[in-house]
């Protein structure tokens, strides 16, 4: 991110102006700060689901807001807080992304991998074909951040992944984020918990009156 600048409609006071961020491919990246100081807007800056006022994002070189958005897509997955689940059964959920333009071409996992996956993330009472909308938050805030991973993007952003989580299953995710960031996936994560990622690839930062302070 360079020069960022971004404001709320109808906002006197920019929420960002002129941030700068770098984030190296393979690193993971815990973003704090209290609520409503920016952290889920800085997510979606990085993704284009937000533009900014000035400003450039750059993925590898390339400025974001000049890519076809099926690539973009490809690329870059955000896991929102609260997790979206359409009607239909727990595989066609997690299968959803393959469905789309910019996963074309991208091989879909067997049942028998998805039902592994299942098992990685504690869910192993949950059947493929039961349906995706009548399981808990925490559930289904487990299987988005399993949707996101299986098309394989380059960045993963994370808003808030354990929030409906108890300690354990909380645990378990954060160990699941920190072996795909072992394997190489870039992440930038946004929480308040205090069990997040600390590993060799981690950099925290604390977002604070639109500056990010490294912590």
């Amino acid at each position: 991110m360079q020069g960022l600048s971004f404001s709320y409609p109808g906002s006197a006071a920019p929420v960002f102006e002129h941030l700068d961020l770098s984030l190296p491919e393979g690193g993971c990246m815990i973003i704090r700060g209290a609520s409503g100081c920016g952290k889920s807007t800085l997510l979606r800056l990085a993704c284009r689901l937000s533009s900014p006022a000035s400003g450039r994002v750059l993925i590898q070189g390339s400025d974001i807001s000049a890519m076809p958005p099926s690539q973009l897509r490809s690329r870059v997955c955000l896991v929102s807080q609260i997790p979206q689940m359409v009607d239909g059964s727990v595989k066609s959920n997690l299968l959803l992304p393959f469905t789309f333009a910019a996963n074309a071409g991208k091989q879909r996992p067997l049942d028998a991998g998805l039902m592994e996956m299942l098992m990685d993330f504690h869910l192993p009472d949950i059947s493929l074909e039961q349906s995706a909308v009548k399981l808990s938050v925490g559930q289904k805030q487990r299987l988005a951040l399993m949707r996101a991973l299986l098309p394989g993007p380059e960045l993963l952003l994370l808003d808030e992944p354990t929030s409906s989580l108890d300690r354990e299953s909380t645990t378990m995710v954060f160990s699941i984020i920190e072996r795909f960031n072992a394997e190489g996936k870039t992440i930038m994560l946004v929480t308040h918990d205090e069990e997040a990622p600390s590993g060799p690839r981690t950099k925290t930062l604390t977002l604070v009156n639109g500056k990010l302070i490294e912590t």
